[in-house]
């Protein structure tokens, strides 16, 4: 079945299953009008979403690769309703992160064309290798700078965007509307956004005022971009946390869902499991208002530092028994999934020199059937369960334990 890439109306919901692949709109609240927009402002109440069947489990794929795809690996890509490429993407064999992205998503939609494909952009980090970052040379005060005039804030590394600046919010929105025109793009991914959030990254570097401008910029940049972006294009944003006050829930207007990293680390004076618990109840609130989650998580050690806005892993060896770390987090997943939820586990998001332990592999929990939720999760203590149609789900994040109870009769 051909996906229409025009407008849906907002009166009309459309769904098919999986297989066949379809895009549905559901109807959303309002934005406020854009206070900087320099284009058409866009009524966003039609709001796209991938494909989704609860008959197997719902998947999700982040991925880069700075040369081309191979056949086995697009036709391997194509499986997953939704996609995100990350930076880099194509960018050795292209010559962009734009160009490989766009050959990415092609290639990609030239064996699925139902396959939902995002462009990545990071909100704060300013990574090389876009052919947009040309524009930035013309738009003085682009970057932040530190009290003692170092500019590479990001890992001593990279600069930062000030957001503070409006020509710089403009440029970074201006590219996203230019990325999403194109038909093999459905959306825009926003990484960084917890950067912008967390009132303790770069505040000794910058002090509490400027960061404070920054974050304000932030929230302006974002209205910008939903009333910008053609309706029918998706916003993806990497912004629910639990080491935020609201878990992030109070962005979540922006956007038409959340992908999740780090939901097992602990920040802010809570325990893991009370920041582990918190994160629960986010994704759950976010999923049963109808928003895409985005559920990535690693299969590795966990080797997270310092502030801990990212999730970063230990990578896992090859011939690993990885099996019960897999089921914890598919239960996981199945503790807070509703309809447009999708999982991934992986083992780092780089292919480019075959450093995944996981690439290309196809988990036999994949295609046991799994059927709707008969309700939804049931909280004991620290303890969660679930009954699906073909699946009982039980998870205790105290004792880091999960028992997946499959009927494969169906």
């Amino acid at each position: 079945m051909r996906r229409s890439r025009c407008i849906v109306p907002v009166v009309i919901v459309v769904s098919a299953c999986w297989l066949t692949g379809c895009f549905a709109a559901e109807v959303n609240n309002a934005p406020a009008a854009s206070d900087e927009g320099n284009g058409t402002v866009h009524d966003r109440t039609a709001s796209p979403r991938p494909a989704f069947s609860w008959d197997r489990v719902p998947l999700y794929m982040h991925i880069r690769k700075a040369t081309d795809f191979t056949p086995e690996e697009l036709d391997y890509l194509s499986g997953f309703p939704l996609i995100t490429l990350e930076k880099t993407t194509g960018s050795r064999t292209h010559g962009s992160t734009e160009a490989g992205s766009l050959a990415a998503a092609k290639g990609i939609k030239s064996v699925n064309e139902d396959t939902c494909v995002l462009y990545y952009r990071n909100v704060m980090c300013n990574y090389s290798g876009y052919k947009t970052n040309d524009g930035l040379r013309d738009i003085p005060g682009a970057f932040l700078q530190g009290k003692d005039g170092n500019r590479k804030l990001h890992r001593g590394v990279r600069e930062i965007y000030d957001l503070s600046n409006p020509d710089v919010r403009r440029w970074w929105v201006d590219h996203c509307v230019e990325m999403a025109s194109h038909d093999e793009i459905d959306g825009i991914f926003l990484d960084g956004n917890i950067k912008a959030l967390e009132p303790a990254y770069l505040r000794a570097e910058i002090g509490a005022e400027k960061k404070q401008e920054v974050t304000d910029g932030y929230f302006s940049m974002m209205q910008d971009l939903k009333d910008r972006v053609p309706p029918n294009k998706m916003l993806l944003a990497n912004v629910i946390r639990a080491r935020l006050t609201d878990s992030g829930l109070d962005t979540m207007r922006y956007f038409d869902g959340s992908y999740l990293e780090g939901i097992e680390s602990q920040a802010n004076g809570l325990k893991r499991v009370e920041y582990l618990a918190k994160g629960i109840d986010a994704v759950q609130s976010a999923a049963r208002q109808g928003k895409i989650i985005a559920m990535s998580i690693g299969l590795g050690d966990s080797a997270l530092t310092g502030l801990k806005i990212d999730d970063s892993r230990k990578k896992v060896a090859r011939g690993a028994n990885i099996q019960p770390r897999l089921e914890y987090c598919l239960a996981l997943f199945l503790i807070c999934a509703e309809k447009y939820s999708y999982f991934l586990p992986h083992d780092g998001y780089s292919v480019n020199n075959n450093d995944s332990a996981v690439w290309l592999t196809r988990f036999p929990e994949y295609d046991k059937p799994l059927g709707p939720p008969k309700g939804p999760a049931v909280k004991d203590g620290t303890a969660y369960t679930r009954e699906f149609e073909s699946a009982s789900v039980f998870l205790d994040i105290e004792k880091q334990t999960a028992k997946i109870t499959w009927n494969e009769a169906r």
